[in-house]
């Protein structure tokens, strides 16, 4: 395997729909001229393609190359604990950096709504889940698998939407997502090529990979969708859920430290094995889906598709050039269907149903 430049792979992530909420309310009263808003649509592609390629490519790279390996549930208590930093501070900003409003804001809209807490708690802890089993799926899967099969969470989040948000699918949409599961069925006969070793010595198990891929996929739609309609019915902002979700994933993620790697962790320490590439994927899987957040606000879901595509091309040349993956026939037929099918869930977006006025 050849080595990969961390320094190369250091951009922003996104974790998909769940953020996207974010990119309507936070620059609402920016007025750009036309020149410049195809300027940023045009950024948002290249920023788009990248942070998603680059999240899966510096997982796997920091999962099978050789050397010391960190504790993956430190990372994901890591990765909560910056969000919450960050998502404090945008608070701070946006209250004028006054400790007394940024205080004042906290205390009313989480310190004083136990229930609410206890209502963003569910979300908070399958999203901690998801993360670890992503660092599973990373450590089993090779990165051009990983990133076409966890385009599953576009078929989870679509079917959970029709039946808790009661939302329509056009018929293209249908059938697009037949397509999506097919494409992946065909990147899977790729994979099966039984167990074997990382240069870490680490035993890796495609079936292993896919089913944490598929679960992962699961709790990655039912929290979005979860989480799209608590945003819906209640007043806080999706700076102040995230602190939520972030305070809340870091307790029940130290939880799991204790319960899983306990032992390990108190042998080796919480930090052990932690360099500059372990750092970015803690970046890339915490403040990533924040900044992009804004920059989606200009792209509509035909550049989304583009995005979603690029970063799957992206990750396979990737793939080839720094981990030695092999293309095959199916499983290049089975990306291209899965490229296919998020242009066609995009664009074939159904109309909203005009409203009858009686006179």
């Amino acid at each position: 395997m050849r080595v990969l430049s961390a320094t190369a792979l250091t951009e922003s992530s996104a974790r998909g729909a769940l953020f996207s909420l974010l990119a309507g309310g936070m620059a609402k009263d920016i007025t750009v001229s036309e020149s410049s808003n195809q300027t940023i649509r045009y950024v948002s592609l290249v920023v788009l393609m990248v942070q998603n390629a680059a999240q899966t490519l510096v997982m796997r790279y920091v999962r099978v190359r050789p050397g010391d390996m960190f504790v993956s549930t430190t990372a994901v208590v890591m990765s909560e604990s910056v969000k919450l930093l960050t998502c404090l501070l945008i608070i701070f900003y946006e209250g004028g950096f006054s400790i007394v409003h940024w205080w004042r804001h906290l205390s009313e809209n989480i310190f004083q709504q136990p229930l609410d807490c206890l209502k963003i708690s569910v979300p908070a802890v399958v999203y901690m889940l998801q993360n670890n089993l992503l660092y599973v799926a990373a450590s089993n899967l090779d990165a051009a698998t990983y990133q076409v099969t966890y385009q599953l969470k576009i078929l989870t989040t679509a079917l959970l939407s029709v039946v808790m948000l009661r939302k329509e699918l056009s018929r293209v949409q249908w059938l697009s997502l037949l397509l999506l599961f097919v494409g992946v069925a065909l990147v899977q006969v790729n994979s099966e090529e039984g167990k074997r070793a990382s240069p870490t010595g680490l035993e890796q198990s495609p079936v292993v990979g896919l089913v944490a891929v598929i679960v992962a996929c699961l709790m990655s739609g039912f929290a979005g969708v979860y989480f799209e309609k608590l945003l819906k019915n209640t007043p806080q902002s999706v700076f102040v859920r995230n602190v939520q979700l972030g305070f809340i994933g870091a307790v029940f993620g130290l939880v799991t430290v204790a319960v899983k790697d306990g032992a390990k962790v108190k042998d080796q320490g919480f930090f052990f094995g932690y360099d500059f590439a372990v750092w970015s994927v803690i970046l890339l899987m915490s403040v990533g889906g924040l900044v992009v957040a804004v920059v989606v606000k200009y792209a509509d879901n035909i550049l989304k598709g583009f995005a979603t595509s690029g970063s799957i091309v992206l990750a396979c040349i990737a793939s080839v050039y720094f981990f030695d993956f092999r293309l095959s026939v199916e499983f290049c037929l089975g990306t291209v269907l899965v490229i296919l099918s998020v242009f066609m869930y995009g664009k074939y977006v159904p109309v909203p149903k005009k409203a009858v006025v009686h006179a």
